[in-house]
């Protein structure tokens, strides 16, 4: 399973769902997020992901959504 530190990036939570076999491409990277958001509840609930990695996972996809809600074109700095 992939450290806890290591989930820092949105590269690093698909990098988390691909361990389950969970792939996300919608086409659409705020759609990606969201769904990328459901699957780990999913994991989650399912008992097989461990609270502080949902919860490190979770705090990315959130920052990541926020960003691309305030520029979808993609234009904004790290």
């Amino acid at each position: 399973m992939k450290r806890i530190e290591q989930l820092r990036t949105l590269y690093d939570v698909q990098q988390l769902l691909k361990q389950f076999n969970v792939f996300v491409y919608v086409g659409k990277r705020l759609w990606d997020i969201e769904l990328m958001a459901i699957e780990l509840d999913n994991l989650y609930q399912a008992g097989v992901l461990e609270r502080d990695v949902y919860m490190k996972a979770k705090l990315v996809l959130r920052k990541e959504h926020h960003l691309e809600e305030e520029h979808p074109e993609g234009k904004y700095l790290n």
